[in-house]
């Protein structure tokens, strides 16, 4: 039996060319099958006697007629949510597989689950997963699902790896998960064959696990089944019928089969590597890629026995204890994309790739010595899926109602699943998940990106290379940039902006003092014979990104912040989402639709929130009422009843596009929303000379009496037509201008010049992160989220519940505000100035009661500040003077600070300056 080292020699002795050399990142991939066997190192893989699908003669059962809901797939995510929906009372559930249980990805999984993520949503999940596996499944049937706990052990090689476990056991605390930071000698004393020489110290946490995947997903089909969800193996999904509604709405119909077919109103689409090819038989776009993923099995290893799993992120290779054996696998810079997707793909294996597979070897050796000279048992080489974000796709596919997405998982579908698979039952039975799922939303998505080919395959690239990365809380991806640039970019790019990314868009970071820093096409970090860059501008800087320190940039960022305060700042804000809402049943739509009252006279603009029916926000916005116009402009539509223009985060306007869609569908109002953020660009001046420096360039009287806080108008602007609205999101006076797209360049201009004697600069996000938290607005996703009511985080005057007028919402808002709060966003500060980004424990009277949800260093006030929601330990409400009565400290990388708590913001709290009273 060949060992680890001999696999080394082998493939360092005989590279193999490969036959993408200086043809491009395209081309080098799998063909449709498992390929040609190959002279390798090793004499069996698990793949002898399987292979490809034998669909065996007919269905495991007959198919219903009728269903209320069809799964497809029966891999882990599938049985998962049959499961859930069957527990959550949903009756008529049918899960179909075109093969066996766990065929095509699951069957051949690692099955690992570490509870400890960077993200409290999912440790939430992983915590629910590892509930259902390790417990609940087995008190409810009798049966073991194979659940084994040896304990999990992250390897940290450097002091950024050390920070970023002590960032996770943070977190742990607050979700009860016990974890260690080891030293190098305690870590050699738990693992004894390990070397330890090169480590700065380790995280220990003695409850992760081990999970099967034939046992999880066959007792999970054992307890759907047995609250009446049926299994039906042996089917494979042939099409997806749709029908349109009367008002135009594509909406599932049934599931073609080739055994026949079932009507049904609801499909979820849980089919993995094959996902995107059921959305194609639904006309739904599925932004995911196949690529080989691998580990080897080695002989038996004395000593290995009870082990914990062993990730080395820094190797990128983790090791899974196998019995008396290891599994050795990672993530490598140049996986193999699987282009062609056989459908008749379903118990097979690709070769193993010795020369890309070589690198885990060699950090597997190097961590475990041992490894050197112990015999490869067998090889695993088998499709998994991956997205250009590393999270799953799920929920409502905006293209068509009722078809659910639950696909995409990046290696985590044995550990996501419990608490997927219970969200995604959420979703189908209630219209909404539990938990805040926007991140996993498959309406995060533009719609422009979700069938870009180039985009999905670079972005998904980087996310499997970066697997392991440290997860610094500025990072920006490299790939799949500059796919929408909004009109002002290349006059910020030769002014030094560093940009950002998000969801396609380019929009400004912070700038640079010393020219530009563009961001250049991809280069595969220089795999698949691509050359990588050199003196690559964007690159060095967002090095400097990665650190938990205050960056080498922290000082521009400060500029740019004081500026605003003192003088003023000009932020490009064209990334925005510019919608509008028309028609004759516009009035309903928005009193339903917006917790706020937003129809006032025309001319008023209304900040708002938008909720889901449990009372949660799916939104915070602007709503600006418009004067019907039987004539279009650039500016606004014709249109005959009420009309109201809405402007929304970009990073969240396909969430908010999808949101509203499906109100309006729902409740059948008569109106349009039309989508101009193309269209538009916008600007917003900020600070106490903003008044003085727009007096200049707008053709309007901008005296408080004349125009007040929270109105706009149609102006022009240094002669071009714009919509000036006077707002802020950073507690100052000023407005934005929404412009015509070609008219942007000139208007920035105009601003600028008439802003240089008074001292006005350039400022990014990074500025309004800093500026807004410091005043105490909300950021939605963050401080703000989908299970996150108004009346929690501070934001009850958005909420009309002093009128009689009903708005989707309103009914759990009240129940709320007759129960008591259960938990309440606090504003935190410390004297001790050094960098929070979210995820630290927050402790009061010496009890974990919460966790930061954002923190930002605030430099007006020269302190860090951190918000968090915190709840009472005793489950008891939080009031107003239990807030006041603690003794808070923030626990960031284990070391805790003393913090006083604010119940409003500690910048100007009585909002002078917004009102221009400096």
């Amino acid at each position: 039996m060949a060992s680890l080292s001999r696999a080394l020699r082998v493939a360092a002795a005989h590279p193999r060319q490969s036959p993408t050399r200086g043809m491009g990142p395209c081309n080098l991939s799998s063909a449709a099958g498992p390929t040609a066997e190959k002279s390798v190192p090793y004499q069996r893989t698990l793949k002898e006697g399987q292979g490809t699908s034998v669909v065996a003669q007919g269905p495991s059962r007959p198919l219903p007629s009728t269903a209320n809901v069809v799964v497809i797939g029966g891999g882990s995510l599938g049985c998962q949510t049959l499961y859930h929906l069957a527990k959550l009372g949903m009756s008529g559930a049918v899960l179909l597989e075109r093969e066996r249980l766990t065929s095509g990805t699951t069957w051949h999984t690692a099955g690992l689950l570490w509870q400890l993520r960077p993200s409290d949503v999912e440790v939430e999940l992983l915590a629910h997963t590892r509930r259902v596996v390790s417990r609940e499944l087995e008190e409810e049937t009798g049966l073991h699902t194979g659940w084994i706990q040896n304990g999990g052990l992250f390897i940290a090689s450097n002091r950024q790896r050390l920070d970023e476990y002590k960032r996770l056991m943070s977190l742990g605390k607050v979700y009860g998960v016990e974890s260690h930071v080891l030293s190098p000698a305690e870590t050699k004393t738990l693992y004894p064959l390990m070397n330890v020489d090169d480590l700065y110290g380790t995280l220990y946490v003695p409850h992760d696990g081990t999970m099967d995947p034939a046992g999880t997903c066959t007792t999970l089909a054992r307890a759907a089944s047995a609250r009446g969800a049926q299994v039906i193996e042996n089917c494979p999904v042939t099409g997806i019928r749709v029908w349109t509604d009367d008002f135009g709405v594509r909406r599932v119909a049934g599931v073609e089969t080739q055994h026949g077919s079932i009507q049904t109103p609801c499909v979820v689409n849980c089919a993995g590597v094959w996902a995107s090819a059921v959305g194609r038989m639904a006309g739904v776009k599925v932004p995911l890629v196949a690529m080989h993923h691998a580990y080897v099995v080695t002989e038996r290893i004395e000593g290995i026995q009870n082990m914990p799993n062993v990730r080395d992120h820094d190797a990128s290779v983790y090791l899974r204890l196998q019995g008396d054996a290891l599994s050795v696998g990672g993530y490598e810079a140049n996986p193999i994309f699987w282009e062609e997707v056989s459908d008749k793909f379903a118990f097979g294996l690709f070769d193993l790739d010795w020369e890309v597979f070589t690198q885990h070897i060699e950090g597997a050796i190097n961590r475990v010595p041992v490894l050197e000279k112990t015999g490869i048992k067998s090889t695993v080489c088998g499709p998994e899926s991956f997205t250009p974000d590393h999270k799953p796709l799920m929920g409502e596919a905006p293209e068509l109602r009722g078809f659910f997405l639950g696909c995409g998982f990046n290696s985590a579908g044995m550990m996501l699943g419990g608490g997927c698979g219970q969200e995604l039952a959420h979703w189908i039975i209630r219209g909404r998940p539990e938990k805040d799922m926007h991140g996993y939303d498959i309406r995060r998505f533009h719609h422009s990106l979700t069938d870009h080919p180039r985009w999905i395959r670079e972005r998904s690239h980087e996310s499997y290379a970066k697997n392991y990365s440290v997860v610094f809380p500025h990072d920006e991806p490299l790939a799949g940039r500059n796919m929408r640039r909004d009109p002002l970019h290349e006059e910020l790019l030769g002014q030094g902006c560093v940009f950002q990314e998000r969801h396609g868009w380019e929009r400004p970071g912070w700038f640079h003092p010393r020219g530009p820093a563009p961001v250049l096409e991809y280069d595969y970090y220089g795999a698949y014979g691509s050359r990588a860059h050199e003196d690559y501008a964007y690159r060095r800087l967002l090095a400097d990104e990665y650190t938990f320190a205050f960056p080498p940039h922290h000082d521009a960022i400060k500029k740019e912040c004081l500026a605003c305060r003192g003088a003023a700042a000009v932020f490009d804000m064209s990334y925005f989402g510019k919608f509008y809402l028309v028609g004759l049943d516009a009035r309903k739509a928005a009193d339903w639709l917006f917790s706020a009252d937003v129809s006032r006279t025309p001319g008023s603009t209304v900040y708002t929130c938008m909720l889901n029916h449990r009372g949660g926000t799916e939104s915070d916005l602007t709503v600006s009422r418009l004067a019907p116009s039987h004539q279009a402009s650039p500016l606004a539509p014709a249109f005959e009843g009420d009309g109201y223009y809405l402007a929304v985060g970009g990073a969240v306007a396909q969430h908010n596009w999808s949101h509203i869609t499906t109100v309006l569908q729902d409740q059948k109002f008569q109106c349009q929303l039309i989508d101009s953020s193309e269209d538009l660009g916008m600007i917003s001046i900020q600070g106490p000379a903003s008044r003085a420096i727009l007096q200049e360039v707008l053709d309007a009287d901008l005296s408080n009496e004349a125009f007040p806080f929270s109105t706009h108008k149609l102006l022009r602007a240094a002669g071009h037509l714009v919509r000036a609205m006077r707002l802020s999101f950073v507690g100052e006076l000023g407005w934005e201008l929404h412009i015509p797209k070609a008219s942007c360049v000139p208007v920035y201009r105009a601003v600028m010049a008439a802003g240089a004697k008074h001292g006005l600069i350039n400022a990014g996000y990074r500025a309004i992160d800093s500026l807004s938290i410091e005043k105490g607005y909300r950021h939605w996703h963050v401080d703000l989220r989908p299970d996150d009511s108004p009346l929690e985080a501070g934001l009850a005057f958005t909420c009309k519940l002093k009128s009689p007028v009903p708005f989707l919402g309103r009914e759990a808002l009240e129940q709320q505000r007759a129960a008591g709060l259960r938990r309440r966003l606090v504003c935190f500060t410390m004297e001790d100035k050094v960098p929070m980004f979210g995820l630290e424990a927050i402790w009061r009277n010496g009890q974990v009661v919460g966790h930061v949800r954002r923190a930002d260093f605030g430099f007006a006030i020269d302190k860090t500040i951190a918000y968090g929601y915190i709840h009472d330990p005793s489950g008891g409400p939080v009031s107003l003077d239990f807030v006041k009565s603690g003794d808070y400290a923030l626990e960031r990388m284990g070391v805790t600070y003393g913090a006083r708590a604010h119940l409003k913001s500690p910048f100007d709290p009585n909002n002078k300056r917004v009102k221009g009273i400096y």
